[in-house]
């Protein structure tokens, strides 16, 4: 499949998250990408999650390039941000249950962050926001949901797409930076690595 927003990159295009949501989004812009999963240490003693994200990003990015000299690698990570706290990943169901019984009925801060890497150097990055409000959840639905085991690999432990849809009152932002890779965002950094970036005609 041929992207309409990006013609050629001139290098491979590696993404460094086994995240079924994050190749889904690459796919359906038609961008070709193999999978690589970086593994680090997410632990961070960074507490601004603009600033967490973008790190974590950059990490995992740097962490696939060193094994995949000459191809472009794409990193990502995702964070709640809830009332002055980082939500990851619950670390068991118990954790998950109390995660959305604090967002319940609230707003929120998704933040995802996206960096390129290269032979192991940095290159650019974006960290990405978007306002989430939840409906009230009854204790009900929040066991059902935690039981559906839909919330342990997600940050905040909840994902926008499949039935923690039905958590989500609205969104301000981009969707998809809420379901792990912000499209906009993505597309300026890959634009630059593009053999001929799509341009818009001039009109006259």
């Amino acid at each position: 499949m041929t992207s309409p927003w990006i013609d050629d990159l001139a290098h491979p295009l590696v993404l460094a998250s086994a995240s079924p949501r994050r190749t889904w989004i690459l796919s359906q812009l038609g961008i070709p990408h193999t999978v690589d999963p970086a593994h680090i240490d997410e632990t961070s003693d960074i507490s601004n999650p603009r600033d967490l994200v973008v790190d974590l990003a950059l990490r995992k990015a740097l962490e696939v390039s060193r094994r995949r000299p000459g191809e472009l690698v794409l990193g990502s990570d995702t964070v709640v941000y809830l009332s002055g706290r980082v939500l990851g990943k619950p670390r068991d169901p118990e954790e998950a249950r109390r995660m959305l019984s604090d967002l319940s009925g609230k707003e929120h801060t998704v933040w995802t962050g996206v960096h390129l890497a290269m032979d192991g150097r940095p290159m650019e990055g974006r960290a990405v926001p978007a306002t989430v409000r939840f409906r009230s959840l009854s204790a009900r639905e929040i066991h059902a949901y935690v039981d559906s085991g839909d919330p342990l690999d997600k940050a905040g432990a909840y994902g926008i797409q499949g039935a923690g849809m039905g958590l989500v009152d609205s969104i301000d932002g981009d969707f998809y930076s809420v379901a792990g890779l912000p499209v906009t965002a993505t597309l300026e950094l890959l634009c630059a690595w593009s053999v001929r970036p799509i341009q818009a005609k001039d009109p006259s």
